[in-house]
């Protein structure tokens, strides 16, 4: 009875979505922390990267009321080598972070597998506007008909998915140290190189 009464409310697969978007990032996230964030290796290179941010932060702000070239020229050099050390504290930080990263994109193929067996075909939600061309391809991925503003599972569950695993991290404190912002494996290259 429970069953026939759900699937005859009008929203209920946009429902069941975002319940499944909101499981899966609750999963995830419980992987990441057993593999990742309960670690001491993690904690001391978070611990590193805060410092170090909070250090290069001052040592740019700090300005001598006499600057010299000689302290000019020192004071660059500290700062370079800070930045240095949270550099390569950073890309270690997303290595450690690789390991759980794959576990999770697993998770999420085979979340992203049954949900397109589940909704293959079906119209979801009803968007209140036409996309873009570009974002049309997926907001009526695999959808029969020419209406723009029917949507599919795929975007709404993109659109759960990020938004939810996001603000979860954020919650429970997991989200990635200030300073490592610009990091990763693949960082800005330093305008001062070029």
């Amino acid at each position: 009875m429970a069953s026939s009464y759900f699937s005859n409310i009008k929203y209920s697969d946009s429902l069941t979505l975002v319940g499944i978007s909101i499981c899966t990032a609750i999963i995830c996230e419980a992987i990441s922390y057993l593999l990742i964030y309960r670690t001491t290796s993690y904690k001391s290179l978070k611990s590193t990267i805060d410092k170090a941010s909070k250090k290069l932060e001052t040592m740019k702000t700090n300005n001598d009321p006499i600057p010299s070239i000689l302290t000019k020229k020192s004071k660059t050099k500290k700062i370079d080598r800070v930045e240095t050390s949270l550099k390569e504290s950073t890309r270690d930080l997303s290595l450690f972070k690789f390991k759980s990263g794959f576990v999770v994109a697993v998770v999420l193929f085979m979340v992203f597998g049954f949900l397109n067996s589940l909704f293959e075909g079906k119209v979801v939600a009803k968007l209140p506007f036409t996309p873009f061309k570009i974002v049309q391809k997926m907001s009526h991925r695999g959808l029969p008909g020419d209406d723009m503003t029917d949507c599919s599972m795929a975007f709404l569950y993109f659109l759960c998915s990020i938004s939810f695993r996001t603000n979860l991290q954020k919650f429970l404190g997991f989200s990635p140290p200030r300073g490592s912002a610009g990091g990763g494996l693949f960082p800005m290259p330093d305008p001062k190189t070029n």
